[in-house]
């Protein structure tokens, strides 16, 4: 595959060349934001396709990106089609140095492709740079809410990047680049292994993209969150141990509140009486004190802290998902929820 390199670079020149590569599946308008916002600032655009029904490879084409179908008798991943679509990049352009990696429903902001080169110019051990990913509309739903909070990461030295992100095509070569059988959190995983070869994953001020979850309904926030346990899950199986430790502690709160708590009350109240049903007020409690810990106004506080002490039962879920497919050796299926 690619040459691994496991030393930081210093100094390529600001004017090596750039690709996006932008990654869908029935984005629909969604993509054509996408790939006009990248047109202009970028050397290169690819759009990588999983098995779109809605013509979005006819948009694609329209628009001049260069295109790739994945193969349907491989298993989607957002992990396979980011490696495939910068393995087309490089196809096209042998001399990349730099490539955003979008997701189909979100918009570049402009200058933000200029202000992420020239970071990763005058940052020679920066493996990967992201900014602030705005939600477009967020008032439009809580779920919608939540993902705006969700990605307000504070600036600096990160341990981890999302979906949206540049990248230093020497590093990501250097690691071989995503895994591609992980169905989720692959962007995490991936810096984990950045960050063994002494690369840095930064975030910096300024917006990056803008993102339409479109979610409206609480079984999409339900599915989407089922699928974070499952990758915190997959996580700790492949770094959980010390020093990473990687998701460690979301997956034992997860289990915590969301699957062994609710054991214990039904067990109690089946074995000792209906008493034991007051460890259920534990519940409220954390609501409580996770609310002093967010921002904003009481009500998105407490709104907020619902929802994070909720996600633990779609969590617990994922994860014992997760397990089970380990255990009976089945592949498990991307977990869209749009």
């Amino acid at each position: 595959m690619m040459k691994p390199s496991t030393e930081p670079s210093h100094g390529e020149p600001p004017c090596t060349p750039l690709a996006v590569v932008a990654i869908g599946r029935n984005e629909g308008e969604r993509l054509r934001r996408c790939l006009t916002s990248a047109m202009n600032s970028a050397d290169l655009v690819v759009y990588v396709d999983s098995g779109s029904t809605d013509g979005s490879v006819e948009l694609a084409k329209s628009l001049n990106a260069k295109v790739l179908v994945l193969d349907t008798n491989q298993p989607f991943t957002a992990a396979r089609a980011r490696n495939e679509g910068l393995g087309k990049a490089v196809e096209e352009m042998p001399q990349l140095q730099w490539v955003q990696f979008v997701d189909g429903d979100c918009e570049i902001v402009p200058g933000w492709l200029d202000q992420a080169k020239q970071f990763l110019v005058s940052t020679p051990a920066a493996a990967a740079v992201f900014g602030r990913r705005r939600e477009r509309y967020p008032e439009q739903s809580v779920y919608n809410r939540m993902c705006d909070i969700e990605w307000g990461v504070q600036p600096g030295v990160v341990k981890y990047c999302g979906g949206d992100v540049m990248f230093r095509y020497e590093a990501i070569r250097g690691v071989d680049g995503y895994r591609e059988d992980l169905i989720a959190g692959e962007e995490p995983e991936l810096c984990v292994r950045l960050r063994a070869k002494n690369w840095t994953i930064h975030c910096i001020s300024g917006e990056m993209t803008k993102h339409d979850a479109a979610m409206m309904r609480f079984s999409q926030w339900w599915r989407r969150t089922v699928r974070c346990g499952y990758a915190y899950a997959e996580g700790v199986r492949l770094h959980g141990r010390p020093p990473e430790r990687h998701w460690v502690r979301p997956l034992r709160s997860a289990l915590a509140w969301g699957a062994a708590l609710p054991g214990i009350i039904i067990a109690g109240m089946l074995s000792f009486g209906f008493w034991f049903v007051l460890l259920a007020l534990l519940y409220p409690l954390q609501v409580m004190r996770l609310s002093l810990k967010e921002k904003g106004s009481w009500t998105i506080r407490i709104q907020s802290a619902f929802y994070l002490l909720l996600g633990k039962f779609p969590e617990a879920q994922g994860a014992l998902r997760h397990w089970r497919h380990v255990l009976t050796k089945r592949r498990s299926q991307i977990i869209e929820y749009k």
